[in-house]
């Protein structure tokens, strides 16, 4: 069984910096690109970054680019987002997800930026 546990949300002030993690089971994890997406309320689930199997390529969205950075340990089936220069629009929950056989998410964590 696919599970994805994400965790190192929280309230941070604009301009702040948060890491967030992501604890993958159930599949060959290095075998697979790993995704962070986000959804802030009353919006639908946006793409964030995106990393392939084995670390060395990794996709942004435009507007995170420059403050967000996304990485994994293969050893320890891990994927972490680090996220600097937090801003106020930045709020949201974020999902750890992988493709398999299908699409799998985890159950999120929350983001909030606020002063």
């Amino acid at each position: 069984e696919v599970k994805l546990v994400e965790s190192g949300g929280g309230v941070v002030q604009p301009g702040g910096s948060l890491r967030l993690s992501c604890g993958a089971s159930g599949f060959t994890f290095s075998t697979y690109a790993m995704s962070w997406y986000r959804q802030a309320p009353g919006k639908e689930r946006e793409l964030v970054a995106r990393i392939y199997n084995t670390g060395a390529t990794a996709y942004y969205v435009e507007s995170m680019k420059g403050r967000f950075t996304v990485s994994r340990d293969n050893a320890k089936n891990t994927v972490y987002l680090q996220m600097n220069s937090l801003k106020s629009e930045d709020t949201a929950v974020y999902y750890c997800n992988t493709m398999t056989d299908r699409d799998y998410w985890g159950q999120g964590t929350q983001v909030t930026v606020s002063s």
